[in-house]
C-alpha cells in the first residue's frame, strides 16, 4: 500500500498545475432548466422548463440547506470531508488494495474528487470505471480546488451539481420533486434518503432503503427501517412532481423565451392576474350556455406595450395549449367600424346619412345572399351613425355594396389583418364579418382608431423599433367612427341605454357575434388602453343563446372599471377639419340634432321620405322596358330577381301578370323564367298603385 500511495503521489505532483474555475464563476454559469418570465416590475409571472434533459431549480446556498441533509451526505460520501485536503489517502489506498483483491469494488472519492468530476467532463469515466490517467488528473484536480476553495463553497456546488434520481439534478430539484419542500425543510429521514441516492441514482429502491438504513444506524438518529421504507415507497417510487412558482403566461413564456435566461416583458402582473380571475369567473357563469374558453388582451395605446395576454382559461386540460388570442376566429360585426369609416373617409356617405333598412336579396354567384338583423326586425330608415352604433345588418351590406368588397378587403390588409383573400371570395356577407381574424389583430384594429389612424404593430418587449407608425386611417374619420362607437343614444336602439357596454367614463366599443354564435366578441377602448375579449369554443361548437352583451361584454366591462378605477378616460378634441353641425330632421317632429361632418360634407337636413319625393308609391325596380337576361352560369333554381317599390313605410300587395301573389313587402324575391311580364302594385282596396312591363330571356 506505501509502495501504491508513493506512486501516486509522483504521478499527481509531477503533472503541471490544474486550471479550475472560481466559485464565483461555477455558480455565476449556473444554468436552470426552468427559466422566468418577468413582468415589467421585474415580478416572476412565468415558469418555462427549457431543459429536458435534466431538471435543475435555482442555486440554493449552503445556509439554506437542512443540516441533517448535510450530515447524512457528508457521513455517506465522505466521512473526513473536513480533515483532508481534496483527497483521503487513507480511504484511496484501502480501496485500491480491496479492489486488487478482489473483495468488493469501492471507489473512495471524496466530495472534492466528485466535484471536480462535475466541473471537468474530461474526469468523468468513459465506461464503467475511470482509468489510471483519469484518476491521477482527479487529484490533481481534487488537490488544486482545495487550495483556492473553502469547504463549504465545496460542500454548497457539490449538492447542487450532484445528480439524485433520474433527471433531477441539484439538492433543489430533488427536494422539490421528490418531497414537495424547500431543502431548508428536510427532515431526518428525507435527508437519509437523498444521501442514499447520490452513490447510485438509479438504484433499485430495495437497495436505497438499505443503504438509508445502514446511515441512520451509522449516525445514530435512531430511525426505523420501516419508516423509511414507507416514505421510499411514497415518495421515490413514484414519478416526482415538481410544483411551478408561477404560471400565469405560458403562451407568451413561449413566444419570448428562447435561450436558458430569464426574460422579462411588457406584462403586468396584477393586471395579468384580474384578467385571468374575471375570465375564469364568468366563463364559469356561462357554462350552462355551453360557452368553455375564452381569451384576452390588453395593451397600451400609446406605446403598443400588451399589459395582459391571457390565451385561454387554462381550467381545460385538452386546450390548454390553445392560444385564443392567435386563434382564427370568424369576426361578426367587429369589422363593421372599420367598413363605416372607409366610407365615411371616401365621401360616400357622412354620420347622419341615411341608409334603408328593409329586407335585402343580393344575387351571387352562390345563389341569393339575404341578410337578417339579429333581431330580425326592420327599422325602415336608419342615420349611419344608428345604424354602427346599434348594429343593424342590412345597412351594413348596403354600404359595402356602395363601397365595394375588395376596397373593404384592402382597408384590413392595411389594418393589420393577415390572410384577407380578395373581396370577391367572401361577397356581400363580408361586411357581417365572414373574414377569420385574431382576438390580436382586432386589438390592434381599434387601437388604431385610438390613435387617430396611425397604426404601429403591438410588443411583449421594450424593443422600441416595434412602434415605427404608418398612417391608415384618416384622424378625422377615427374622430367619427370613434364617437359614434361610444354613442349610448346612438346604441339604445338594439342594446338599451343600461348595459354591459356603457361605462361611467369614456370609452368606444363594438361587439360581434359570428354566425351560429361561434365566436363572441367585445373590443373597445379608452383614452389609454383598447381591450378586447373573445369567448366561445375552442372545438367549434355553438354557444347557446349568448349575444355580444351578454358574453364577452361583461367581461370587458369588469376590466375596463378595474383598469379606470383612480384614470379618468376623455375623447380627444376633433381635428380641425371635422365639423360640428345642427341637423334638422324633416318630419313632423322638426327636431334637430347635432352631427359631426368632415367638413365640405356637412348637410342642413337629414331627408325624409316627402322630402326625398317618395309620397307617390311606384315601382322602382324594375323600370318599364327592361330586359333581364338569365345567367346561363346559375342554376336554374337560383335565378331570383329583386321586385321593389317605395316608400318603404306602406304595404302593397304585388301582382304577376294580373295574378295576386300575397306578397306585401317593399321587397319581393321572384323567381325568373323566360316571357314577357307586367308587375303591378295594389292597395287594401285593391286600387292599381303602379306597373311596369318588361321581359325576360
Amino acid at each position: 500500500m506505501l509502495i501504491f500511495l508513493l506512486i501516486l503521489t509522483f504521478l499527481a505532483f509531477s503533472i503541471n498545475a490544474y486550471a479550475l474555475p472560481t466559485f464565483e464563476e461555477v455558480k455565476s454559469s449556473y444554468k436552470k432548466s426552468d427559466v422566468y418570465l418577468l413582468d415589467r416590475n421585474g415580478e416572476i409571472i412565468h415558469e418555462l422548463r427549457i431543459d429536458h434533459k435534466i431538471r435543475r431549480l435555482e442555486w440554493v446556498d449552503l445556509k439554506d440547506i437542512s443540516p441533517s441533509l448535510i450530515k447524512a451526505v457528508i457521513k455517506l460520501e465522505d466521512k473526513n470531508f473536513y480533515e483532508h485536503s481534496g483527497v483521503d489517502w487513507k480511504a484511496l489506498g484501502s480501496a485500491f488494495i480491496e479492489n486488487i483483491l478482489g473483495e468488493k469494488s469501492r471507489g473512495a472519492s471524496t466530495i472534492t474528487m466528485q466535484l471536480v468530476s462535475l466541473l471537468d467532463k474530461n474526469l468523468k469515466p468513459k465506461g464503467k470505471k475511470r482509468t489510471l490517467s483519469q484518476k491521477i488528473e482527479q487529484i490533481k484536480a481534487a488537490l488544486e480546488l482545495e487550495k483556492s476553495w473553502t469547504k463549504e463553497h465545496i460542500l454548497e456546488a457539490y449538492l447542487n451539481l450532484v445528480s439524485f434520481r433520474g433527471e433531477l439534478q441539484g439538492i433543489a430539484s430533488a427536494s422539490q420533486g421528490l418531497f414537495g419542500k424547500e431543502p431548508s425543510g428536510l427532515t431526518e429521514i428525507e435527508s437519509l434518503l437523498l444521501a442514499s441516492l447520490i452513490p447510485s441514482p438509479n438504484s433499485l429502491i430495495e437497495k436505497i432503503e438499505k443503504r438509508a438504513c445502514l446511515l441512520s444506524e451509522s449516525l445514530k438518529w435512531n430511525i426505523k427501517c420501516d419508516e423509511i421504507k414507507v416514505l421510499a415507497q411514497s415518495s421515490i417510487y413514484r414519478p416526482y412532481h415538481i410544483k411551478h412558482t408561477v404560471s400565469l403566461a405560458p403562451h407568451v413564456a413561449r413566444r419570448l423565451i428562447r435561450e436558458n435566461k430569464d426574460v422579462k416583458s411588457t406584462l403586468d402582473k396584477k393586471l395579468q392576474i384580474f384578467a385571468l380571475q374575471t375570465l375564469r369567473h364568468h366563463l364559469n357563469q356561462l357554462r350552462a350556455q355551453n360557452v368553455n374558453d375564452g381569451a384576452v388582451l390588453i395593451v397600451d395605446n400609446k406605446t403598443g406595450e400588451i399589459l395582459a395576454y391571457i390565451g385561454n382559461s387554462g381550467t381545460n386540460p385538452s386546450t390548454i395549449h390553445v392560444d385564443g388570442v392567435l386563434a382564427k376566429r370568424q369576426a361578426g360585426s367587429t369589422l363593421k367600424p372599420f367598413l363605416y369609416g372607409l366610407a365615411i373617409e371616401k365621401r360616400l356617405i357622412t354620420a347622419a346619412s341615411l341608409i334603408e333598412d328593409t329586407p335585402l336579396n343580393v344575387t351571387t354567384e352562390r345563389g341569393i345572399y339575404s341578410p337578417k338583423n339579429y333581431d330580425n326586425e326592420y327599422r325602415g330608415l336608419v342615420t349611419v351613425r344608428t345604424a354602427l352604433a346599434s348594429s343593424i345588418n342590412i345597412p351594413a351590406v348596403r354600404v359595402l355594396m356602395l363601397l365595394g368588397e375588395e376596397n373593404f378587403a384592402l382597408r384590413l390588409r392595411e389594418l393589420g389583418f393577415e390572410g384577407v383573400k380578395d373581396g370577391e371570395y367572401y361577397g356581400p356577407s363580408m361586411a357581417l364579418g365572414t373574414v377569420d381574424v385574431s382576438l390580436y389583430e382586432l386589438v390592434n384594429a381599434y387601437r388604431t382608431l385610438a390613435n387617430r389612424g396611425k397604426w404601429s404593430s403591438l410588443t411583449l418587449t421594450f424593443d422600441r423599433t416595434a412602434l415605427k407608425q404608418r398612417k391608415v386611417m384618416e384622424e378625422d374619420t377615427t374622430f367619427i367612427v370613434s364617437h359614434i362607437l361610444s354613442d349610448r343614444e346612438a346604441r339604445s336602439e338594439t342594446f338599451g341605454f343600461e348595459n354591459p357596454i356603457s361605462t361611467k367614463f369614456w370609452t368606444a366599443v363594438k361587439t360581434g357575434t359570428s354566425k351560429d354564435m361561434r365566436d363572441n366578441w367585445c373590443i373597445g377602448f379608452s383614452e389609454k388602453y383598447t381591450v378586447g375579449v373573445w369567448v366561445g369554443n375552442f372545438i367549434g361548437t355553438p354557444m347557446k343563446n349568448v349575444s355580444g352583451v351578454s358574453g364577452a361584454a361583461p367581461i370587458w366591462l369588469e376590466i375596463m372599471n378595474y383598469l379606470h378605477s383612480n384614470i379618468p378616460s376623455r375623447q380627444a378634441n376633433p381635428p380641425k377639419t371635422v365639423v360640428k353641425k345642427r341637423v334638422l330632421l324633416n318630419d313632423d317632429s322638426k327636431a334637430e340634432k347635432e352631427e359631426y361632418f368632415l367638413k365640405g360634407t356637412e348637410i342642413e337636413h337629414v331627408l325624409t321620405l316627402k322630402d326625398r319625393g317618395q309620397d307617390s308609391p311606384k315601382i322602382v325596380y324594375p323600370s318599364s322596358d327592361t330586359i333581364i337576361a338569365i345567367d346561363p352560369d346559375i342554376p336554374e333554381e337560383n335565378q331570383y330577381v329583386t321586385l321593389s317599390y317605395k316608400p318603404l313605410t306602406e304595404k302593397y300587395e304585388w301582382l304577376i301578370n294580373g295574378e295576386k301573389t300575397g306578397i306585401k313587402t317593399p321587397q319581393f324575391l321572384w323567381q325568373t323564367k323566360p316571357g314577357s311580364y307586367r308587375i303591378s302594385i295594389v292597395d287594401s282596396e285593391n286600387k292599381l298603385i303602379d306597373s311596369v312591363e318588361f321581359i325576360v330571356k
